[in-house]
């Protein structure tokens, strides 16, 4: 296979001034690509920020010959995201690839977080990655090129203990990719998925040193999403250790009541085996593919 390259492409990575975003930033520009490398500097919890490590990612580039430039904008909002989009646009002339990484962390059990902190987390992760993704889909759009690339959790796929606001929103970051991975289609826009699992700073206390979850062994997977030779949208991809699957929403054969016959309460409770049971899964890529089925479904019971 003939080796991917992002020569003459323009990447924007939020949230790239450490962790796993500063490796997407290297990575992406070690494959050619130009980067504007997006972080406010914030800590852990969106606070105090600053620009100096948006500012070493950039220098790290331009030391091994890439091209790149800072943006300590925030993604939470759409001011902020528009000036993003347009930072790429007037320091390299276009935009490619968009990868929505910036996040912060305030955890606590559901019953005892406060609305502020939910907000917050939301305000970065998904209200963050949509405004920054608008004023970059719509260059896209009138291209006829892109690459979105979302990243979610697995926190966001299955729960996660003490992170109902990371949870929803890296959930509702899923479902926003789906979307725009069904409008940008005709477009030659694709948008995809990373569920990374790897040691950074929101998950040193789970991994500590733990070489094997190394952040680099996700970049690979971000480089191919970023590239041209990448033909999958609407994808949800897992990836830790060097290790990849796919995460599907899918539906079960599932049971159907009698035409012309209610449902009751216990006719739901005497099949629920038969509803819940997942040997046979079907996977819809899109709202309408599940509508489909189910109006075939019920065809054939007439």
């Amino acid at each position: 296979m003939s080796s991917i390259s992002l020569t003459d492409r323009v990447a924007v990575v939020t949230g790239a001034g450490g962790g796993l975003g500063r490796i997407y930033a290297l990575a992406l520009a070690r494959a050619g690509a130009a980067v504007v490398v997006n972080d406010t500097g914030g800590a852990l919890d969106g606070g105090s920020g600053q620009t100096s490590p948006a500012q070493s990612v950039v220098d790290e580039i331009l030391a091994a010959g890439g091209a790149a430039i800072a943006s300590t904008t925030s993604v939470a909002t759409p001011e902020g995201g528009e000036a993003i989009v347009d930072t790429a646009v007037e320091a390299f002339g276009s935009l490619d690839i968009v990868v929505n990484n910036a996040g912060i962390l305030r955890d606590r059990s559901f019953a005892k977080i406060d609305w502020d902190d939910f907000h917050a987390v939301h305000d970065v992760h998904l209200r963050g990655s949509a405004y920054v993704s608008r004023p970059a889909f719509r260059k896209m759009q009138e291209q006829g090129y892109g690459r979105l690339v979302f990243v979610s959790s697995n926190a966001g796929t299955f729960g996660n203990f003490g992170q109902s606001a990371y949870g929803s929103a890296k959930a509702g970051i899923i479902g926003l990719s789906g979307v725009l991975a069904i409008e940008g289609a005709r477009s030659g826009v694709l948008s995809n998925v990373v569920c990374p699992i790897a040691r950074t700073r929101m998950t040193e206390g789970i991994f500590e040193s733990d070489s094997a979850y190394a952040p680099e062994q996700i970049a690979p997977l971000v480089v191919y999403l970023a590239s041209e030779a990448c033909t999958q949208t609407h994808m949800v991809v897992s990836a830790g250790g060097g290790h990849f699957s796919r995460v599907v929403t899918g539906l079960s054969e599932g049971w159907t009541g009698a035409p012309d016959e209610p449902v009751t309460a216990e006719d739901v409770a005497t099949h629920i085996e038969q509803i819940l049971d997942t040997s046979q899964i079907s996977v819809p890529m899109s709202a309408a593919d599940e509508l489909q089925g189910l109006s075939d479904r019920l065809n054939l019971q007439h």
